[in-house]
């Protein structure tokens, strides 16, 4: 996927100013929301659970290259192969090299964020073969010419059911259909003959699980199991931090996952996909590759910022984000957007290209309280803004004014005084309505927002008037 992380604050000013995307934004606002505060009251002991997930991902980082190797050894145990994938590049290089082994012609795909990283499907088209999405949502973006997602559970969340029907319309050749219940049954009759003639199917993966050698997929539209099952050649592909230790680890997990994404107490569909198809078995790949991503990953586990690997991909910190649920997430430039895409982008494709993601953040830790395995993201994205400060990234304008506050703080009675005119100026500004709508220096901020102008007095002096009447 091209990298346009650079150009976030265009981007959002235009996301915050398109009617249409507005529009579906506030429909889905709060939807999985409620539903997960729904489901959650239904584990006995929530916080005891968020703590046992932190305690099993952490586990994993700890010893992550013990796992990795355990993992490889039982995974080849059964049959299947495990290969290295250090660059994106790299993954696009294996899996054309396994389709061509194969005499692969046709390819079905389920949901997987890492193969957005490599933009897989350009290069598998590239090299001559047919790639079709059988995930509803990556299957609407494919077919309106390869939009990139804009959620990491839903990626065609930003997409109204009338942009759909005229899509399928388009593409289909079929009468307009209004109802929801339609177009799904449009898609799945498009569909069926891709899982029925494909040479291989490519999934994703929620966890590789080390003391097994298993692959963890969790779906709800079943189009997972079609895909790794039919075809004769299945190519699972995920990051190294996918890996849990045990079986256990991932029923824990579990618990987690389905509630903090779409409020669900279990998804549909869980498949856990062990070693290549066994005599007398009645479905399953005759080939089973497992390609383990890199990708700027060991940067991150030797990082500050290392916490983030501990992500479970439920999407719930951007469910709950002001920023994200405003401007959506094409504003965020690459695969990953929300918080925990404001952390991971600028480690994997460089925090010089995408300074101002850590700083898409109002601080007010929505993000963290409601993450299932406790990363502390606003903590993350302030390290991240150290760093960018530190590095000399930040524009020079930022750099100073930072600075003379600095200065300014450092001196109580100039403070004081600064504060005192300061907050006149601004309920001056403010006028009858008492709402500031201009700022001059930050007309970034205020051109998108009004602010509520402050009372004309500081918190001390209006403290010490309190304390005297």
């Amino acid at each position: 996927m091209k990298v346009a992380t650079m150009h976030f604050k265009a981007t959002a000013h235009v996301k915050l100013n398109d009617e249409r995307l507005q529009l579906n934004l506030k429909k889905m606002q709060g939807k999985f929301v409620a539903n997960r505060r729904a489901s959650l009251v239904e584990l006995d002991d929530f916080e005891g659970t968020r703590d046992s997930a932190k305690a099993i991902r952490n586990r994993a980082l700890d010893d992550l290259d013990v796992w990795l190797e355990a993992f490889e050894r039982n995974a080849a145990a059964r049959g299947a192969t495990v290969l290295w994938a250090e660059t994106p590049a790299d993954v696009n290089a294996l899996v054309i090299e396994i389709a061509a082994k194969h005499a692969v012609r046709k390819i079905i795909k389920s949901k997987s964020m890492v193969s957005e990283e490599s933009a897989l499907d350009h290069a598998i088209e590239g090299a001559g073969m047919k790639v079709v999405e059988t995930d509803l949502g990556e299957y609407i973006l494919q077919i309106n010419d390869y939009e990139p997602p804009s959620h990491i559970i839903g990626p065609a969340l930003h997409k109204s059911k009338e942009e759909v029907a005229e899509l399928f319309r388009k593409t289909h050749g079929t009468p307009m259909k209004t109802g929801i219940d339609e177009l799904c049954l449009e898609a799945r009759g498009a569909l069926r003959d891709h899982y029925l003639t494909a040479d291989m199917g490519i999934s994703g993966g929620n966890f590789f699980v080390a003391e097994t050698g298993s692959v963890v997929l969790v779906t709800n539209e079943g189009n997972a199991t079609l895909t790794t099952t039919l075809p004769k050649v299945h190519v699972a592909i995920s990051g190294i931090e996918k890996i849990v230790p045990t079986l256990e680890d991932v029923a824990t997990l579990m618990r987690l996952l389905p509630r903090s994404s779409t409020g669900q107490s279990i998804s549909n569909y869980v498949d856990v996909l062990t070693g290549t198809k066994g005599p007398g078995e009645f479905h399953g790949a005759l080939h089973m590759y497992f390609i383990i991503v890199d990708s700027g990953r060991s940067a991150v586990l030797a990082s500050t910022v290392r916490e983030a690997l501990r992500c479970i991909r439920c999407g719930a910190c951007m469910n709950h984000c002001p920023v994200y649920q405003n401007i959506g997430g094409h504003s965020y430039g690459w695969v990953y957007p929300g918080p925990i895409g404001s952390i991971l982008t600028p480690m994997y494709v460089g925090l010089e290209q995408a300074q101002d993601l850590p700083a898409a953040s109002t601080m007010c830790n929505q993000c963290g309280v409601v993450c299932p395995v406790r990363i502390p993201l606003p903590d993350l994205q302030r390290k991240l803004r150290e760093r960018a400060f530190e590095e000399g990234m930040r524009p020079w304008y930022e750099r100073t004014a930072l600075a003379l506050w600095s200065w300014l703080a450092q001196r109580p009675i100039l403070y004081g005084l600064a504060s005192r005119i300061g907050v006149r100026a601004l309920k001056w500004m403010g006028g009858k309505s008492g709402m500031i709508h201009s700022l001059p220096l930050v007309s970034g901020w205020t051109a998108e927002r009004d602010m509520p102008a402050p009372a004309g007095r500081t918190f001390r002096e209006l403290y010490a008037a309190r304390s005297r009447s």
